[in-house]
């Protein structure tokens, strides 16, 4: 079973603090192509900013996206994964707390930033590994010049 910290070892990972404005924050989103970047400040994990904080918290509520800072918009309660944990693990984890995009922490240290997507891919190259074996066995003829 792979872990999360195998999954973010290998990738990047943006983040933002939260002194910036919303406006710098989103254009960095928009140019990566990501839903969601963990707060950092001063290394420290302080919160989430996603694509849904921007619709509740900024667009919703009418604020200004170049005088509002990230940290009067992010989503401060963050639930996090630890490098340890399975895939799988986390994948309920997030179900469970509703929410699509988790940090990955070691100790206190972020390491990486998961999407939900990101983790069924993971999940689903592991089922089909778990698969393939079964399938030959299944379909194994003895004598068959295709089994070779």
């Amino acid at each position: 079973m792979r872990t999360v910290g195998d999954l973010v070892k290998v990738r990047a990972f943006y983040s933002v603090t939260s002194d910036e404005s919303v406006y710098d924050a989103v254009q960095r989103m928009a140019e990566k192509d990501i839903g969601a970047v963990p707060v950092l400040q001063a290394s420290r994990l302080v919160g989430v900013f996603s694509e849904r904080d921007i619709m509740k918290r900024v667009v919703d509520e009418g604020r200004d996206v170049s005088s509002t800072l990230i940290r009067d918009v992010m989503t401060a309660e963050v639930i996090v994964a630890d490098a340890t944990e399975e895939v799988e693990k986390v994948l309920k984890k997030m179900q469970k707390n509703r929410c699509r995009h988790m940090p990955v922490v070691s100790g206190d240290r972020v390491i990486g930033f998961l999407s939900l997507r990101d983790l069924l891919f993971a999940d689903l190259e592991e089922k089909d590994a778990q698969v393939q074996p079964l399938n030959t066995y299944v379909h194994y003829s003895p004598g068959n010049p295709s089994n070779t």
